[in-house]
């Protein structure tokens, strides 16, 4: 291969390997209309510190922290397999630094109840807003 022909390679390689890595970035759970109402297993940690989250809300019960590339800030989502009724709607309005891929972080007032939380796995449920 000519060093011509090499320098054309490694410069279209350059414009197309961001494409690449972009879309395989895209998120593999992020809710679109063919998913939503399906569900993904996730591992599930919990955090009770206080303060403003990353879309500018204050922490409270029903928050959760996601990877945003998973699932976007202000997706809505229900978690099954934890001790509340399914009916309870969690709102993904943090990102935390740790998280990544199929983790989340909920929000619990009290840093007791967080710590017996441990790690959980649990099903995810994408609604429509």
């Amino acid at each position: 291969m000519s060093l011509d022909c090499r320098v054309r390679v490694r410069f279209l390689l350059a414009l197309a390997l961001p494409l690449i890595s972009c879309a395989s970035l895209g998120a593999p759970g992020a809710p679109t209309r063919s998913n939503l109402g399906r569900g993904m297993s996730v591992s599930a940690t919990a955090y009770c510190l206080n303060g403003t989250t990353a879309s500018g809300e204050e922490t409270r019960p029903g928050i959760v922290a996601a990877d945003p590339r998973v699932l976007p800030l202000g997706t809505r989502i229900r978690i099954n397999g934890l001790r509340q009724p399914d009916t309870v709607v969690y709102k993904v309005s943090d990102v935390g630094p740790a998280i990544k891929g199929r983790e989340i972080d909920i929000y619990m007032p009290s840093c007791l109840e967080a710590i017996r939380f441990g790690r959980q796995h649990v099903q995810v449920r994408l609604l429509a807003d």
